[in-house]
C-alpha cells in the first residue's frame, strides 16, 4: 500500500482492503473488513462499512456513507451527499443487522448529489440518477433517473449526456462522442460502436 494517499485525519482500520493508487481524504473511516478497489478517491467525512464492497476508479463525494450490503462497481461516481440504505424496516430498539438487503449500482453509473438510493435497488451500467432523486427497484443500463419517486425520463450515454438525437436509422446519438445507441423491444439500450466490456478511456472518438 507504499502508494495509497490516507490523510493524516482518515482512520482506516487494519482489516481493511484498499487497492494501489486509492486517495482517501479528510476526516474518513474505513472499517476493517471493507474493500476498496485500486484507484479509487474518497472525499472527506466519507464511511465505509465492514461489508461494503468498491471496485476500481470509483470516486465517492464529501459526505457519503457507503454500509454494509452496497456494492459499486467500477467507475461509479458517488455525488456529494448522496445517501445510501440498507435496512427496509429499521427501528431503534430492534437489530436490523440480519436483514442487510444488498445495493448494487453497477459499473460507471452516476449518483447526483442529495440522491437516495432505497437499499435493494440496482442501477445498470452508466444509469444516470439527478440531484436529489430517491431511486428504488432495478433499471436498465442508461436509464436517466430523475424525481421523487425516481422515474425513468429517458437515457443517457457512456460518456454522461442525455441521447435527444436520432440518426437516420432511429438509432440515438451521443452529442458528444457521437456513439451511437439502439432500443431494444424489451425497453433496455445497447451502444453499438463499442463492446460494453471495454473502459470509457478507450472509446475516444
Amino acid at each position: 500500500m507504499s502508494d495509497v494517499f490516507i490523510h493524516p485525519s482518515a482512520h482506516v482500520e487494519p482489516g481493511s482492503v484498499v487497492g494501489s493508487g486509492t486517495r482517501i481524504w479528510h476526516f474518513c473511516h474505513v472499517m476493517a473488513g471493507a474493500v476498496i478497489g485500486p484507484s479509487c478517491s474518497l472525499g472527506q467525512n466519507v464511511f465505509v462499512a465492514a461489508g461494503a464492497v468498491i471496485g476500481s476508479r470509483v470516486k465517492i463525494q464529501n459526505n457519503v456513507s457507503v454500509y454494509d450490503g452496497v456494492v459499486l462497481e467500477d467507475d461509479v461516481f458517488c455525488g456529494p451527499s448522496c445517501v445510501f440504505t440498507n435496512v427496509k424496516n429499521p427501528r431503534a430498539e430492534l437489530s436490523r443487522k440480519g436483514f442487510f438487503v444488498t445495493t448494487r449500482v453497477r459499473r460507471g453509473a452516476t449518483l447526483g448529489a442529495n440522491s437516495t438510493i432505497i437499499c435493494g435497488a440496482e442501477l445498470g451500467r452508466y444509469a444516470l440518477v439527478g440531484a436529489g432523486a430517491v431511486v428504488s427497484g432495478s433499471h436498465p443500463d442508461y436509464a436517466l433517473l430523475l424525481g421523487v419517486p425516481a422515474r425513468q425520463e429517458g437515457w443517457v450515454g457512456r460518456h454522461g449526456h442525455r441521447l435527444r438525437e436520432r440518426d437516420g436509422d432511429g438509432n440515438l446519438l451521443c452529442p458528444e462522442s457521437r456513439f451511437r445507441y439502439r432500443e431494444a423491444a424489451d425497453g433496455t439500450l445497447a451502444c453499438l460502436d463499442h463492446p460494453e466490456e471495454l473502459p470509457l478511456s478507450s472509446l475516444a472518438p
